[in-house]
């Protein structure tokens, strides 16, 4: 460690090793500021724009680590700068080489995730883009935890600790087992989430009666965005250990259905051609399934499910709700005395009753 105490340092060798760490760090950052420069003026001649992306994720972590390296290179050549490094640089290394290693992460995402973006199937970019989330925040939870452990190995008292620790290394095991069980739970959820790949980005599910689309998902938490704009925060584990349904796991073709109760004296044939006939004229439907079946007969009704089908999530609920509102108006000016009506007629006994 450094000690201050008995630490003096003349005048003139504090200007000159001021100057020697000066002229190494305005060297680093003009190399720098150049190599970027370079790269840059190549990425642009690339045809994709991953790779500018890729490269603003590391211009940070390569600012600090040629910062470093300068000040590991003016150590060199200044006893001062010699003392004063050797006692942070246990520190510096580990989480220079630690922000480079994320940066490395989490700009290789990002150019697979802007080159997703150019595909033309949707639904293979929903699944690489949550493959590509989930392992990339796996790795960069590994890579700061791995680099938090090598900063505190650099403490002595951390690391006297530690090797006393090593005596109760059962106990020690145990609570470290014990504490770190959900963090696990959840990097494995996470894992095998990316590798099953039982939702993605963007699906339509229905998890604990809410519907909605997979708008985030995270090592120990899944967002779900309702109709209604509200953030539905499940746990990740819960798609793993309970069901749930993906309205979009292969593709947005759904068939839905809509209901119609009706007076049992109804023409259902003629219901039926008029569904039929309307289906027919609206573009909202994709041609595969269409049928209006009678599936209840009451004493006081008749239920007729009507079948449609769409491309997408979306153009099957405005489809139901026009032919909906197309049967329902149809059969008031076509067929009146289809629908159900409840009255109670009371003039005829009171009449009866005066008399």
């Amino acid at each position: 460690m450094l000690d201050f105490a008995n630490w003096t340092i003349a005048w003139d060798e504090a200007a000159r090793a001021a100057l020697t760490l000066g002229i190494a760090v305005i060297g680093a950052l003009v190399l720098h500021r150049v190599v970027f420069f370079l790269l840059r003026r190549l990425t642009r001649l690339s045809h994709t724009e991953g790779d500018e992306v890729a490269l603003s994720y590391l211009r940070k972590p390569v600012m600090w680590l040629m910062l470093a390296i300068a000040a590991g290179m003016a150590s060199n050549a200044d006893a001062h700068i010699a003392r004063f490094w050797s006692a942070i640089d246990a520190f510096v290394i580990p989480a220079v080489l630690g922000l480079l290693a994320l940066g490395v992460v989490r700009g290789f995402a990002a150019a697979l995730h802007k080159r997703t973006e150019e595909r033309v199937d949707p639904v293979a970019a929903r699944s690489r883009k949550t493959r590509i989330l989930l392992i990339s925040r796996a790795v960069s939870a590994i890579i700061i935890i791995i680099t938090i452990g090598l900063i505190l190995l650099g403490i002595p008292a951390v690391r006297d600790v530690g090797t006393g620790l090593l005596a109760s290394a059962g106990l020690a095991a145990l609570a470290v087992g014990a504490a770190a069980q959900p963090a696990l739970k959840s990097l494995i959820a996470g894992i095998q989430m990316a590798i099953t790949e039982p939702l993605r980005i963007g699906d339509m599910v229905v998890v604990d009666g809410h519907t909605g689309r997979v708008e985030e998902i995270t090592m120990s938490f899944v967002i779900v965005r309702t109709w209604d704009e509200r953030a539905i925060v499940v746990p990740t584990s819960t798609f793993l250990d309970d069901s749930f349904e993906n309205w979009s796991r292969t593709n947005e073709s759904l068939t839905g259905p809509v209901f119609l109760h009706l007076d049992p004296a109804s023409d259902v044939a003629r219901v039926r051609a008029e569904f039929e006939r309307y289906i027919a004229t609206n573009g909202l439907w994709d041609g595969r399934n269409q049928a209006l079946l009678m599936t209840e007969a009451y004493p006081e009704s008749l239920e007729l499910r009507m079948t449609v089908s769409a491309e997408t999530i979306g153009e099957l609920w405005n489809l139901r709700c026009a032919v909906r509102e197309h049967m329902v108006a149809w059969l008031q000016s076509e067929m009146p005395d289809a629908l159900i009506r409840h009255r109670l007629e009371v003039d005829a006994a009171n009449e009866r009753v005066k008399g």
